[in-house]
Order: C-alpha cells, then structure tokens, then sequence
C-alpha cells in the first residue's frame, strides 16, 4: 500500500492502459488517486468512477505534462484537495505507433517523445519530490523500457530508447539528489498488451510470445504490480532501481 503516513496516488496519463491499471491498483490499497490526462476527459472519469466505487476519492485533473505550467497546477490542485502527495507515477507518454501519429515524420515524433516521456518526466519528478519534501516526504515511480537495456534496431525504437533510457539515467541522478525524503525508482515495461499490441496482427503476436521466455504478453495489471510494491513501504529501503517487467525478454 502506499505510504502510511501520505495515501494520496498521483497517476500521470491515466486514463487508459498501464496508466488506468496503475490508478486502480493504487486506490485498491487503499490510496485516494489524482487521475491525470492531456486530452481524455471521459475515459479519466470512467477510471475516477471505478475509484470512487472502490470507496476511495478520486480528483480529475487535465493538464500536459510536457509543459510545466500545466505541471505546477497539477501539483497546486492535487494540494488544494489533499494535505500531500505520497506516491507520484509519470507514466504519460507520447503514442508515435497508432493513429494520425504514425505517418508524422521522425523529427515530428522525436519532438514529441523527448516532450512528454523525458521532459514531461523532468518536469513532473521535481515538482513532485520538492511538494513531498516539504512534508512527509514519498516515493516516485518513473516508467522507463526494458529494450533501452539492450537495443532494437529500427527508428522509432530508438526515439523511445533516447528518451526512455534518459528517464532511467534521469531517475538515478534525481534518487540521488532528493533522498532520503523521497524515494524514486523505475518500472521498465516490455511487450505489454495495451492499444498498440491490441491491434497487432497474429504473426506479430506470435514471435512476441516466442521471444517471451514467460510465453506470453505482459498486462497492464503485471506493470501495476511493480509500481504497487515501488510505492509502498515494503519498498522502504530502495531507491534509484529499475524493475524490468517484461517477461524475461530482457534480463538486467
């Protein structure tokens, strides 16, 4: 569960996928959860509902996380309706794989990966840890990529990998510099079965489950379980780690 003492959960770019799994994971231990999205207000409500039912309260608020006055409000928000933030997820990231997204040029998704999954994770961590240092301190969860460990030869891969295996580098430098008030560790997905591997086609699907020494697609749920133990105080003596949650397609 969260930490005893702070049992507020913000969730970047939560509103589907890893993200929505991550919220409800959180709220089912008991957390109250600020849901954040860029431009999904009816699926963030959906997932706010879900929280609510649960009995736990849950705070919708819009912002993009590349930008950091959007940034600062989310913080300003989130402390106007709860006393603190204990657990703070940047999990937002750019979709360059599905919709209008895949035909932009490679300087248009680069663009747009480095803004929202490397500085949106800038922006977000040090308005997070410098709010939880103020008070009774809390853990970050930084979303990262299990092939930055080990490469993928196209280019969109190495798009992700630059501003993912940044958020990695990123995240260790920041445990550093924020300890021993805030812990801050990373969860590193693999081929996990969200928008982009829902509509893979069945030759796709089969060399994932073959080169998955576990035999089969990651679910947003594993990934949420990772954060789940990150952020509570079974994880009290860890930081600036990385948990690889892909199945054993790469071993760190």
């Amino acid at each position: 569960m969260p930490e005893r003492d702070a049992r507020v959960a913000v969730v970047t770019g939560a509103s589907s996928g890893i993200g929505r799994a991550i919220a409800l994971a959180l709220a089912a231990d008991g957390a109250d959860v600020v849901v954040n999205h860029r431009d999904s207000d009816a699926r963030a409500r959906e997932v706010a509902e879900l929280i609510t039912r649960s009995g736990r309260r849950a705070l919708v608020v819009r912002a993009d996380v590349s930008d950091r006055t959007d940034v600062e409000r989310l913080v300003a928000q989130t402390l106007d309706a709860f006393p603190a933030i204990g657990v703070w997820v940047n999990n937002a990231g750019a979709d360059i794989l599905t919709g209008e997204a895949r035909t932009w040029s490679e300087d248009e998704k680069w663009d747009r990966v480095m803004a929202v999954d490397l500085k949106g994770t800038w922006l977000c961590t040090r308005a997070a840890a410098a709010a939880m240092a103020e008070r009774a301190g809390g853990a970050i969860v930084n979303i990262s990529w299990d092939h930055v460990l080990s490469g993928m030869g196209n280019a969109t891969a190495a798009i992700y990998a630059a501003a993912k295996g940044g958020v990695l580098a990123m995240s260790r430098c920041l445990a550093r510099e924020f300890a021993p008030r805030v812990r801050i560790n990373v969860v590193a997905p693999g081929w996990i079965r969200t928008k982009w591997g829902e509509g893979a086609d069945e030759a796709i699907s089969r060399s994932v489950i073959q080169a998955t020494p576990l035999g089969r697609w990651g679910k947003p749920e594993d990934v949420a379980s990772a954060v789940r133990f990150l952020a509570s105080a079974e994880a009290a003596f860890i930081t600036g780690e990385v948990v690889v949650v892909g199945g054993g397609v790469v071993m760190s």
